[in-house]
């Protein structure tokens, strides 16, 4: 929420009483506690604005929440109805007209009637007990089973982790792998272009390194083919060379990765903004919370072929 105080200068506070109210005539309502030191400004004042705070903008709620700081300060603003200050980059920005006031025990209880409204497609910030979270649209009745798909019954429902991870695995890197093939290239030849594109000069330790967390590592054989090709250059100790991009392989990783960023948004887009803002975060929640350092492949054969290293 944010006003000019009596002085004029900017007020804001972060709040999470926020309601609707009516459509005709459109009216919110929202609450503060009498022992607010902002209290007079938004008593005092003809208009006030309120911001629903966007996904990326949890510093910006946990600026407005505290006392005692300069909470505009370096911040771009924009001027309202009465000379309101409006923050950017937000889901919703309403300006209201400072209309009733109630009594609501410690509280003051503030309605206003909405007198401009606009809203941006951006996943906004969502607080449920006492933590920031993400929203995402519900689907209610949905199954993804189909008739001519066959699955092994093995008591894994549609709800299971394990199958719907391994599902949409296949099936968004199913289109990703047409486009490779039809470029005579595979995964590691893909993770080999996409690490040296962004270092045109990579040792084989490094871009394994890199490319650990999804299981591939560089072989000879993945060298030796970008090399013949002349997408890349090998030098160096054989033990753990360098690898170079050449100007033909700097030119095939950019439009590799860019059509797979295409292949990307489109899935993306589909799903719409608010899920697949959801989706990455939760993704990103999963992997800090269930990894435990995934081993390499070179690793895991090695320890295949001594039994006595599995515990």
């Amino acid at each position: 929420m944010t006003t000019r105080g009596i002085d004029g200068r900017p007020v804001g506070i972060t709040v999470n009483s926020f309601n609707s109210v009516s459509l005709q005539p459109p009216l919110v309502l929202w609450s503060l506690a009498k022992s607010a030191h902002s209290l007079a400004a938004f008593e005092s004042s003809v208009n006030w604005a309120v911001h629903i705070l966007s996904a990326d903008q949890e510093a910006l709620s946990n600026r407005f929440a505290r006392s005692g700081v300069e909470k505009f300060a370096e911040l771009e603003l924009e001027s309202g109805h009465d000379g309101i200050p409006l923050l950017k980059g937000c889901t919703a920005r309403l300006q209201c007209k400072n209309s009733l006031r109630y009594d609501g025990g410690d509280h003051v209880i503030f309605v206003g009637e909405v007198l401009e409204f606009e809203h941006e497609p951006i996943t906004p910030l969502v607080y449920q007990l006492g933590k920031y979270a993400v929203a995402s649209r519900k689907l209610d009745g949905v199954t993804i089973n189909r008739p001519d798909v066959q699955r092994l019954d093995l008591g894994f429902d549609e709800d299971f982790l394990g199958y719907l991870l391994a599902r949409a695995h296949f099936q968004f890197f199913s289109r990703m792998r047409e486009l490779m093939l039809r470029l005579g290239l595979d995964d590691v030849h893909l993770y080999i272009l996409s690490g040296l594109s962004v270092k045109d000069a990579r040792s084989v330790e490094e871009l394994d390194r890199i490319m650990r967390p999804a299981r591939q590592a560089v072989t000879p054989t993945a060298l030796a083919e970008l090399e013949r090709r002349g997408f890349i250059k090998v030098e160096g100790p054989e033990a753990n060379p360098t690898c170079r991009l050449t100007g033909t392989g700097h030119a095939v990783a950019l439009d590799t990765i860019a059509a797979c960023k295409g292949i990307e948004s489109a899935v993306l887009d589909k799903l719409g903004y608010w899920n697949a803002s959801a989706l990455k975060n939760l993704l990103k929640q999963f992997i800090l919370e269930t990894d435990i350092g995934v081993p390499h492949p070179w690793e895991t054969a090695a320890r295949i072929e001594d039994p006595k290293s599995i515990d």
